[in-house]
């Protein structure tokens, strides 16, 4: 999953890279020189935004329900979500959709086994 997110933070600043105007690939094919992967400014621009803090929201579904319904809700109440069992949980990242995954368990604790990652094409189009 950490090489996920790594690889994800390589597209992320590629696309910023190409959005900004960034000369120097000439066709806009996305692929990296080996000068762009030995260069050290491009390295130190990723490490600056290695901190910045994200949120991260995994979602199972959702439902409408009127209050009335809300304030009726109780311990073992059971809310109908508008999703079919087994299909994928959403990851969303700043609530921009980024992936899809299925529930695991891990040392008794829940996670999300990523599925299906977003292309970069359908991100930037979300962008707009």
């Amino acid at each position: 999953m950490a090489d996920n997110l790594e690889n994800l933070a390589d597209q992320l600043a590629a696309e910023a890279e190409g959005a900004s105007g960034g000369a120097g690939d000439g066709g806009g094919s996305g692929s990296s020189s080996a000068a762009d992967v030995l260069d050290p400014t491009k390295d130190r621009n990723l490490q600056m935004i290695m901190d910045i803090p994200l949120r991260v929201t995994v979602e199972l579904g959702r439902t409408k329900m009127p209050v009335s319904e809300l304030l009726n809700l109780g311990q073992g109440s059971v809310i109908e979500l508008a999703k079919l069992a087994g299909e994928p949980m959403e990851v969303f990242v700043n609530d921009k959709l980024i992936a899809r995954g299925e529930a695991v368990v891990v040392n008794e604790k829940f996670g999300v086994r990523l599925t299906d990652i977003i292309s970069t094409k359908e991100r930037v189009e979300q962008l707009k």
